[in-house]
């Protein structure tokens, strides 16, 4: 009897990139040592100078690369690995989606993929301490804010509103390919939108991961805080 995680070959790893660098490869090459059979790419209008990467990662018969020839947003890169897990994997138990910079490692992608296949239609969220040494300023400002705002406003009680690690059972795929977002403000409307479809989540603690010498990142402060808000507004309005 093999002792490979059962999350290895029964869920699906969803990796959303835009104009990737060498931390990409090294996520995708460690994904693939570890043993996961099914890793879902999405290659969100990157430049062509990042197109080695993905073509790269499309070399692994385990990777299924898929590309959008324009930029949509980390919402609709999302949605396209969705639709194509219920389309195309129709066997596997459920996806975890990953970010491609390295915050995630792979033993808590596991951990979060074994926790989703152990509990019953439970989303896992994979949680940061971001009370941790090292983590950027403003990554504290805003999960914080971020999240007393869902304490306050919304009555959802969460440490990490932000985290892009989050295993997701295949029943709930179909549900979330429609919800409205289609940049960074789509992760904040799926959790909204747990919360009134009664989807049950946890979380997971995770390691909290951060190259100071070499962070960046596409979240525009502006331009996302306010689509992230307006989503927010949208679900307080709604609720009777």
């Amino acid at each position: 009897m093999s002792n490979k995680p059962e999350s290895l070959r029964e869920t699906a790893i969803v990796l959303p990139s835009l104009d990737p660098d060498k931390k990409f490869k090294a996520v995708v090459d460690e994904l693939v040592e570890t043993g996961f059979e099914n890793i879902v790419i999405v290659d969100d209008g990157s430049c062509d100078e990042r197109q080695k990467w993905f073509e790269d990662a499309s070399k692994y018969p385990q990777c299924h690369v898929l590309h959008h020839g324009v930029n949509k947003g980390k919402g609709r890169a999302l949605k396209t690995a969705f639709a194509f897990v219920n389309k195309e994997l129709p066997t596997v138990k459920g996806v975890i989606t990953i970010d491609g910079d390295g915050q995630h490692l792979t033993k808590d992608i596991i951990a979060c993929g074994e926790r989703m296949l152990k509990e019953v239609n439970c989303v896992v969220l994979g949680c940061r301490d971001f009370d941790a040494p090292g983590v950027p300023p403003r990554s504290v400002a805003g999960n914080k804010t971020t999240s007393r705002m869902f304490r306050i406003f919304c009555g959802i009680k969460l440490s990490d509103t932000q985290t892009g690690l989050r295993a997701i059972p295949a029943q709930y795929l179909d549900t979330f390919c429609n919800l409205e977002g289609e940049r960074f403000e789509y992760e904040t409307n799926m959790l909204l939108q747990m919360k009134r479809l009664g989807i049950r989540f946890v979380e997971q603690s995770i390691e909290t991961v951060y190259d100071t010498d070499d962070y960046s990142s596409h979240y525009n402060a502006v331009k996302d805080s306010y689509r992230i808000g307006k989503i927010m507004l949208k679900f307080l309005l709604s609720k009777k």
